[in-house]
């Protein structure tokens, strides 16, 4: 699945870069980051995975993420009609692009740095690990009951 490849792809490139990236992280306004990676200086970067398209035109949520990183991404194919990325409502200033293949993935258009508030940043970390965490649980044990 396209989807798969893509973030596989990306968790290799953000772990080669001293990230420690997770998965389908729930956000504290209810929003779920496709990846979310924080470094050990404690730098958070969010990913929105696209297959396509199709799947970029139709979300609308993405901007909701800002607020939880220092720096986003959009993660595409390499068959991802890039000049899309480039117009005005994708915020060409705020937005950066990684671009993947079976083989790897690529920063292309660095993602600004933008700052998180202090308290919040604690906040998301403590929550990514959380999360991690209780996956980890979850997988131990044999169930899915640990989901937090």
């Amino acid at each position: 699945m396209l989807t798969q490849r893509i973030t596989t792809s990306v968790l290799a490139l953000l772990v080669d870069m001293g990230y420690a990236p997770l998965t389908e992280v729930a956000l504290g306004n209810g929003r779920r980051a496709d990846v979310l990676a924080v470094d050990d200086k404690g730098g958070v970067l969010a990913v929105e995975i696209k297959s396509g398209l199709a799947d970029f035109r139709a979300d609308s949520k993405w901007p909701d993420y800002l607020p939880f990183c220092d720096r986003f991404f959009f993660a595409v194919d390499t068959g991802f009609p890039m000049g899309v990325l480039d117009m005005p409502d994708t915020r060409p200033e705020t937005v950066g692009i990684i671009v993947a293949d079976a083989y790897g993935a690529d920063i292309v258009r660095p993602a600004p740095q933008r700052g998180m508030n202090g308290n919040r940043r604690r906040t998301v970390i403590r929550s990514m690990a959380r999360q991690g965490a209780l996956r980890l649980a979850a997988a131990r044990i044999g169930t899915a009951r640990a989901d937090g």
